[in-house]
């Protein structure tokens, strides 16, 4: 990384230490909330659901909750540090660094990218965990690099969308309604615990007009080499629109959007 300028990573080593620091408030309740996860979805309820697509409900469901925990929290961590930023206005000397506009949303975008895909990593190792002593066979990673290639665009693409979230939001309130009202939504009807073979021929058409979607399956790709929709041209996709919303941020950034009074 010598080839960096002092200035960015010095932007995303402050902006990763800001949540390392404080691991009660930045890991403990997605661990908490996915032990709740596997327990009533994966363990209760999937003695009853038991299989679907020939793979059992735990393992099926586990690519979605990693997915949820990453994009949640790449989403927040962005949003957050922007609009803190503001609000308490220290936001100020990065935007008088020598660093240029697309240096600066980077590293916002890199540093909470970071807290994604280690969240994302410590929600799979519970998860695997839990689901290997129930199986005979262990569960592991079947397609590593489209993993590892979903889990960065994901988590990069809603780095990209928290920091035009924390440029957006006016109070505490509106981050609090991004992540409750859109975010979790979107997740939660994007296959994490269904099959898309399973609703009817319209609502799965409604479906694939989910961008998560494609995203739950990518990693289900990667996990267990199953996926409902073309993942090469799904990481396409979302590396394409990780682009567009990153360069949105520049031009946000250089037209002081929600920066300036």
């Amino acid at each position: 990384m010598s080839y960096l300028p002092t200035g960015f990573k010095t932007l995303v080593r402050r902006e990763i230490l800001r949540f390392v620091r404080r691991p009660r408030n930045t890991f403990a309740p997605p661990f908490i909330t996915n032990i709740l996860y596997f327990s009533v979805f994966g363990v209760i309820l999937g003695e009853r659901i038991r299989e679907i697509s020939g793979v059992p409900y735990i393992v099926f469901i586990l690519p979605g909750l990693v997915v949820l925990g990453a994009v949640s929290n790449a989403f927040e961590n962005a949003s957050f540090s922007i609009f803190h930023g503001r609000w308490n206005e220290y936001i100020h000397e990065t935007l008088t660094s020598p660093l240029s506009y697309g240096q600066m949303v980077w590293a916002y975008i890199v540093s909470s990218a970071t807290r994604g895909v280690i969240v994302g990593v410590l929600i799979a190792v519970l998860g695997l965990a839990i689901i290997n002593p129930l199986y005979a066979a262990s569960v592991g990673v079947s397609r590593p690099f489209y993993l590892v290639a979903f889990m960065l665009v994901i988590t990069l693409l809603f780095a990209s969308l928290g920091v035009a979230g924390g440029l957006w939001a006016e109070d505490f309130d509106d981050l609090t309604m991004m992540n409750q009202f859109i975010l979790r939504p979107l997740v939660f009807f994007g296959g994490v615990f269904y099959s898309l073979s399973d609703i009817p021929p319209l609502l799965r058409d409604v479906s694939l007009m989910n961008p998560m979607i494609y995203m739950v399956n990518g990693v289900r790709y990667g996990f267990i080499g199953r996926a409902e929709v073309n993942p090469n041209l799904s990481l396409l996709v979302l590396l394409v629109l990780t682009g567009l919303v990153a360069a949105l941020d520049v031009y946000l950034f250089k037209r002081g959007y929600g920066l300036t009074e």
